[in-house]
């Protein structure tokens, strides 16, 4: 901490010891008040980390400038606080580091080297699936088969909390990581070796910026670059433009937090926010709680930002202490703030800063809406639903289109379940669930949820058996004031009882439907519905046999659950009859918000999430009862399914290798726009007559053993079959959705991994084209990890997504880039050439290289290593074997 710059040293609490801190408002330069707050923390980050980076580099000025620098592809070097993990993307990260452990040791380094420096906390909420529901032990039966399912994945993650330092786990049946972080890890000012700094944090799920809602400045990124991070190396990243977006407005009394964030996503998408920060103002923020703030912030990559980041104001101090914060912490966080020019009032305009754009959106013209029926981005008001998806049903083939023909938009299919005669048809809802920390966060939904089904209930209204329903809470908080506010009986009176406290049905975790209403809408050819709180809905994510999915309100999940389909009209049909013959409407039943505040003043109280938080990491017992090896070197088992040594620094020498050009390299797939990550490295259940299925039944497991994509990131061999294996894929070389591509030298039609291999045994280089968007959606690793091992050496796109780029880069792939105006079908490419990728001695960012096809064809396109420090990772033949031999070394 021997930075010339500027330090000030100031007590911010006369009972306790000096306290030091850097208050960059001191700084006599007008530039900096003007600045965006989320890009003073960056500023005050890069300042707290000099003396490595600033002051040769003259990345204050570089900061302070701004305005005039934001469009120069300045480099700034980020130090998180902290570092987040859950377990999907945690247990591939402890691999790697174990992995590390012994490619330094070969090297002839200190392999406990490989060590986490930054604090990093991993929570286990991916691995529990809705596999019972509707039963009052539902939680219990469920959380008894994840780990039974998982006590090799547990075990190990175990001993990776013993065997590095700084490594945190929070045991599984704790929450959802976005809402443990919001509710308890969160600091929003750190007080660590006598400083006060803000805090701010990474994590490896995309979701991660829903803590920006609290004013903790924080994004998703690929679990290769958080492994870096963890080490100790910093985030190299461009300074972004900062978008303003100014909400004004009081929103009308009908309209959730979820109406809101589904409003902005459609606007974001449309004003294009990739690579940017968005930063919230205006009267209107301070109309909305931590909570609904929380909603908006955690979207943000379905908007396509890096960030969406809501300054600390009182508001957010008030939470802190609502959550059970310590009070003088909570004291001095505000001093702090308020000393160094960062608490704000978004009442007052005179702090509004300067932004590389302003756009604007009035809060009482959002209405009640849902989004669907395959992107989050695509807003559908409630009110047009039923019109909205019967135009899917015969539109063609697409994000808004199912291309069923107008004779069979009626069909109706019989079947029986339980001993009933039930029926199904288009739109009809099979999957209903109260899931993701999106919305299970915010007590005026869930609360609204929980009065709501109170009021069906009391009107006599129900929920038709076969509908998979399904609440699973973010944290033990919620349940707490659900029971306590005495909705909860009513919730499970529609079949919303507790099912688990994870991710679930938001991550495609939904479990098995009832047999018979999956050969119903198989037998049907039915577009069956599924409704969720989550987050995203991409095809295949869901489930299965949901070929529709839409984004809704926690009130909203239960009033199509009710109503048993979307094709409904809320306002002039009824919800149901009930057994008096009563029509019962959607307003008979929706809850006032002056109904929902008063009981949320009344339960949401600091004591519950005292008393939850205080036992969150010794509160399992069958976390507690696992026996971990000790050993600072893992072990691996060769008959693991699970855990595996990857074979990524196989062969890894101190040399640097030069990069080559790629020759005459085969196209493995062919794209069109927004291929997401759940398309190139899906989460979900593994298909019984895929390439994971094959090689798990060659190990001896039956398909009930199978697990989930998700569950088997630690091991190479799966993840490599199952790369490019959802089920919804749509390669341009096939012409029908489904996990194949064509190998040309042979002319077959195979599985995706069954061609890369016949390509690799050949000594046949391979790349991807694709579209608009590539790679949008989660920050999961394995979307670059996967196709590296299928010996993709480049992608060819017409835009990225910033994590999944970010990724590839961190792999080693080649992310290149249509020059602007031009695209696949301009430049007339079939997919069907050849190509070979110059690649020049001298590389710099952002530059051109020649692309040569065997047709004759030569073009350009721009190579996407942003910064010098993603070409320096390129010639080490990607990230981590960088650190690997900064380790050795």
């Amino acid at each position: 901490m021997s930075n010339p710059f500027i330090r000030i040293v100031e007590p911010l609490d006369p009972k306790q010891p000096l306290k030091k801190f850097f208050n960059l408002s001191k700084l006599e330069d007008v530039r900096y008040a003007r600045l965006p707050f989320s890009i003073r923390i960056l500023l005050e980050a890069a300042i707290r980390n000099c003396d490595e980076f600033l002051v040769k580099k003259g990345d204050v000025e570089n900061i302070l400038n701004w305005k005039v620098m934001q469009h120069k592809n300045v480099e700034v070097p980020f130090k998180p606080a902290r570092v987040i993990l859950q377990d999907f993307t945690g247990v591939p990260a402890v691999v790697d580091f174990a992995a590390m452990r012994d490619a330094v040791k070969k090297l002839g380094g200190d392999p406990e080297k490989i060590n986490p420096i930054c604090p990093a906390d991993l929570v286990i909420d991916h691995s529990i699936q809705v596999d019972f529901n509707r039963q009052s032990d539902s939680l219990q039966k469920n959380q008894d088969l994840e780990f039974e399912r998982n006590k090799e994945r547990f075990e190990f993650l175990k001993w990776g909390s013993q065997a590095f330092k700084n490594l945190r786990i929070i045991p599984p049946g704790s929450g959802i990581i976005h809402q443990v972080n919001l509710e308890y890890l969160a600091r929003v000012v750190m007080d660590q070796d006598g400083y006060y700094y803000p805090d701010s944090v990474v994590g490896t799920d995309s979701h991660t910026t829903m803590i920006d809602g609290l004013g903790v400045l924080g994004w998703g990124v690929g679990g290769i670059e958080a492994e870096a991070v963890m080490l100790g190396q910093p985030i190299s990243m461009v300074l972004p433009e900062v978008v303003g977006y100014k909400l004004v407005g009081n929103p009308q009394p009908l309209v959730t937090s979820t109406d809101i964030v589904l409003t902005i996503t459609k606007h974001l998408r449309q004003v294009g926010v990739v690579g940017k920060f968005v930063e919230f103002f205006g009267p209107g923020v301070a109309q909305l709680s931590i909570a609904d703030r929380a909603t908006i912030a955690n979207m943000c990559p379905e908007y396509g930002a890096t960030a969406a980041y809501f300054p600390v104001d009182d508001i957010s101090i008030g939470y802190l202490t609502q959550t059970g914060r310590n009070k003088e912490q909570v004291m001095c966080t505000k001093r702090y703030l308020e000393a160094v020019g960062m608490l704000r009032d978004f009442k007052n305009s005179s702090q509004d800063p300067d932004f590389t754009q302003v756009v604007e959106l009035d809060l009482h013209t959002v209405v009640p809406c849902c989004s669907g029926p395959k992107r989050p981005q695509d807003k559908v008001a409630v009110s047009d639903m039923k019109k909205d998806f019967e135009t899917c049903l015969g539109a063609k083939q697409g994000f808004k289109g199912f291309q069923i023909a107008p004779d069979r938009h009626n069909s109706i299919v019989k079947f029986n379940f339980e001993g009933r005669d039930f029926e199904l048809g288009h739109g009809s809802v099979v999957i209903a669930a109260i899931t993701s920390c999106t919305n299970t966060s915010n007590p005026s939904v869930m609360l609204g949820a929980g009065l709501l089904a109170k009021k069906a209930v009391e009107a006599g209204l129900t929920v038709k058996p076969y509908i998979k329903t399904s609440l699973s809470p973010g944290s033990g908080v919620v349940t707490y004031y659900l029971r306590e506010s005495g909705v909860m009986r009513y919730l499970s009176q529609l079949g919303f009882d507790v099912v688990g406290y994870g991710c679930m049905t938001c991550i495609g975790n939904s479990g098995p439907l009832p047999e018979s209403v999956v050969e119903a809408i198989t037998q049907g050819d039915l577009v069956a519905v599924g409704v969720l709180s989550g987050n995203r809905n991409f095809e295949g994510r869901v489930h299965p046999n949901t070929r529709a999915n839409y984004l809704a309100s926690p009130p909203l999940v239960i009033a199509y659950a009710i109503a048993g389909t979307v094709r409904i009209d809320f306002e002039k049909e009824p919800l149901g009859i009930n057994a008096s013959g009563k029509k019962i409407f959607l307003k008979d039943i929706w809850p006032t918000r002056n109904e929902i505040q008063a009981v949320e003043r009344q339960f949401v109280i600091p004591g519950m999430f005292k008393e939850v938080y205080e036992k969150i990491e010794i509160g399992n017992k069958a976390w507690n009862a696992l026996d971990a090896p000790s050993d600072k070197l893992y072990t691996w088992n060769p008959k693991s399914t699970y855990i595996k040594s990857p074979p990524f620094f196989d062969g890894l020498t101190l040399a640097l290798q030069t990069p080559k050009t790629i020759e005459d390299a085969y196209v493995l797939l062919s794209f069109g726009d927004s291929v997401t990550t759940d398309h190139i490295s899906p989460a979900g259940n593994i298909a019984r007559n895929s390439p994971a299925a094959r090689y798990l039944t060659s190990r001896g497991l039956t398909p009930r053993e199978f697990n989930s994509y998700g569950s088997r990131r630690g091991n190479d061999a799966v993840m490599a079959r199952g790369t490019f294996a959802n089920i919804r894929l749509v390669n341009k070389f096939i012409d029908k959705q489904g996990p194949q591509t064509i190998h040309f030298p042979s002319g077959e039609t195979l599985d995706v991994f069954d061609a890369a291999e016949r390509y690799k045994q050949a000594g046949h280089p391979l790349i991807v084209l694709a579209g608009k968007e590539y790679g949008a959606g989660s920050s999961r690793d394995w979307a670059a990890k996967g196709p590296f091992l299928l010996g993709v050496k480049a992608v060819l796109a017409e835009s990225y997504e910033r994590i999944h780029r970010s990724n590839l880069v961190g792999m080693g792939v080649i992310p290149l880039q249509y020059l602007p105006g031009e695209d696949a079908g301009t430049l007339g490419l079939t997919g069907r050439e050849r190509y070979t990728i110059i690649i020049p001695e001298k590389l710099k960012p952002q530059m051109n290289v020649q692309i040569k096809l065997n047709t004759g064809k030569t073009f350009h396109a721009i190579m996407r290593f942003d910064t010098d420090v993603e070409l320096t990772y390129f010639y080490n033949g990607g990230i981590l074997n960088y650190m690997i031999r900064k380790m050795a070394s």
